[in-house]
């Protein structure tokens, strides 16, 4: 029998990206070694320097001698390496959906957070209001199923799920409370954190607030 190759992966306990990464693993129940990368003070390992050369950033996923970059592109190997259990819809066009949301929440979600707490006055006014908006748009994908593939939990999903650690720190930035103005996402994010690939992986909200306030005086936004 074939030695089984080793996986690796790069991370930073506050990237979501690299969170996305170790729940789908851990829904796999692909067996990993996590390495914590010092991102912040830009003391980069040289494992992680010459596994993604390009970017230099996490995660990488490294099986056996192949490095993998890019969150979204390491999802969809994860999906093509460990077929079972599947992360996407048997059905084309239900993946072609799932892959669309997950594109619509990459682009929109990160940043939208990141404009409020690094934001000041009317432009942070501005940027909560945008975000409400996004979220708002996910419920409407989400319409009245549990999970954004229906009653499944699955990729677009596990693309999401990971910024939400996050939200505690933007709602104390920005003056709004998620669960007033996005009920039904509010329940989305409490259904997800039932499962255990989640709940084990997602960091405490209030460290990651902290993490955020040490930034805001780094980049001198107090």
């Amino acid at each position: 029998m074939a030695k089984e190759e080793s996986v690796v992966l790069l991370g930073f306990w506050a990237s979501p990206f690299a969170m996305r990464v170790r729940i789908a693993l851990e829904e796999k129940g692909v067996g990993y070694e996590a390495r914590e990368e010092e991102v912040v003070s830009n003391n980069k390992s040289e494992l992680l320097l010459k596994s993604n050369p390009i970017y230099k950033k996490v995660p990488v996923l490294i099986h056996g001698e192949k490095a993998i970059c890019e969150s979204v592109i390491i999802l969809n190997y994860i999906e093509e390496a460990w077929p079972s259990p599947s992360l996407l819809p048997t059905c084309p066009y239900e993946r072609s959906q799932a892959r669309f949301w997950a594109d619509y929440i990459d682009k929109k979600l990160f940043e939208g957070g990141g404009q409020i707490w690094k934001g000041k006055g009317e432009a942070q006014k501005a940027a909560v209001k945008e975000f409400l908006e996004v979220l708002k748009v996910l419920e409407g994908a989400l319409g009245e199923k549990d999970y954004f593939g229906g009653d499944n939990f699955g990729y677009t999903d596990i693309v999401a799920i990971p910024f939400t650690s996050w939200f505690y720190a933007i709602e104390q930035c920005g003056g709004f409370k998620l669960e007033d103005e996005c009920p039904k996402f509010s329940a989305w994010m409490n259904r997800c954190m039932q499962r255990e690939a989640v709940a084990k992986t997602l960091p405490d909200p209030e460290k990651v607030y902290e993490f955020v306030c040490m930034l805001k005086k780094m980049f001198g936004i107090e």
